[in-house]
């Protein structure tokens, strides 16, 4: 008996030991797999990216540019078919979050229209939710959303000057997409809040990296382009492909939180370095676009500025920016 109890307590000591090093070992691996960026097999493997280049039609807009040099497409209207997109989202399982900063007297005069227009137009028919970053969140307005369709509000710090508002909002997209967003959706938009949708904004703007080009220099020449121009500040640009326009950024979740890292990391040098840069986080995109090609363009059909006489291009308007008021809206 004396001596089975000793086989007993040898076997659950050899036990305890294998799992003991098993779990080490494991550890061990998975260490390895992150610092050589190698995948980790039991964690939950990402959405996958629905890709549909080879449905779009590059010939029917003769009057515009439908792609880029490095072959990434331009969306216009009349190239892509919305019912087939849509189609294959939803039998992908698509899922979007949209991300959008409220803070100050920019939730009173826009926020509700935001919201109310986006539940008509954006990615209708696909799982949405809308993250509400406000200093006010007692004052985001109830609305009513459709079935698979969600809110949630987050509070943010108030700085004191608007370019402070507009700079560190990519520090808390960033930090978002990594303790809230991962695993849980296919695509992350970021927009901001001063915009209206006016007609579709569906899952043809969906891609891995996307970039918006701008109302206001889509068809003009490259030195019209108000790129940094400082030396000084990581921004700094003597070329580049397109004007981009920081109302709205996407694509996946790993692509858009480097997008928003680089420009945090780089604003914060800047302001290490008592440097400013020109439009602020929109010309760190620029920087960050011209060094990683995005993947997919959106034409200035998804955000348009009315303020621009010539429409001669644009046949459908998806969202437009709303009537500014600086004066009123802006801390100094």
């Amino acid at each position: 008996m004396r001596e089975s109890k000793e086989r007993i307590g040898i076997f659950i000591c050899l036990l305890l030991c294998t799992i003991a090093f098993g779990s080490f070992y494991f550890r061990q691996l998975r260490s390895i797999a992150l610092l050589k960026n190698l995948p980790v097999t039991h964690e939950e493997p990402s959405k996958p990216i629905i890709n549909l280049d080879h449905t779009l039609d590059f010939t029917i807009r003769n009057d515009v540019q439908t792609r880029t040099s490095w072959g990434a497409p331009i969306i216009w209207e009349l190239m892509f078919d919305p019912k087939l997109y849509d189609k294959r989202h939803q039998e992908g399982n698509t899922s979007v979050a949209l991300t959008v900063f409220a803070v100050g007297r920019y939730l009173d005069a826009y926020l509700n229209t935001f919201l109310t227009s986006a539940e008509k137009h954006f990615m209708i028919g696909l799982p949405v939710t809308y993250y509400v970053f406000t200093d006010s969140p007692e004052k985001v307005p109830n609305i009513e959303l459709a079935p698979r369709r969600d809110l949630k509000v987050v509070k943010v710090q108030k700085y004191s000057r608007w370019q402070d508002i507009s700079m560190m909002r990519m520090k808390t997209i960033s930090e978002t997409i990594e303790t809230e967003l991962e695993g849980k959706f296919s695509y992350v938009f970021c927009l901001d809040v001063d915009q209206e949708f006016k007609n579709r904004f569906g899952s043809e703007a969906l891609g891995e990296s996307v970039a918006l080009l701008h109302a206001g220099y889509y068809n003009v020449p490259k030195d019209s382009f108000t790129y940094d121009k400082n030396p000084k500040s990581k921004a700094y640009m003597e070329d580049g492909d397109y004007y981009y326009h920081a109302a709205i950024f996407g694509g996946s979740l790993q692509n858009v939180k480097a997008l928003a890292d680089f420009c945090h990391m780089n604003t914060m040098e800047d302001k290490l370095n008592d440097v400013e840069a020109l439009w602020h986080d929109e010309s760190h995109l620029n920087k960050y676009f011209w060094l990683n090609k995005p993947t997919w363009l959106l034409s200035p059909e998804y955000c348009w500025n009315n303020n621009v006489s010539v429409m001669k291009h644009i046949l459908v308007v998806r969202l437009t920016w709303a009537p500014k008021q600086y004066d009123k809206l802006r801390t100094r």
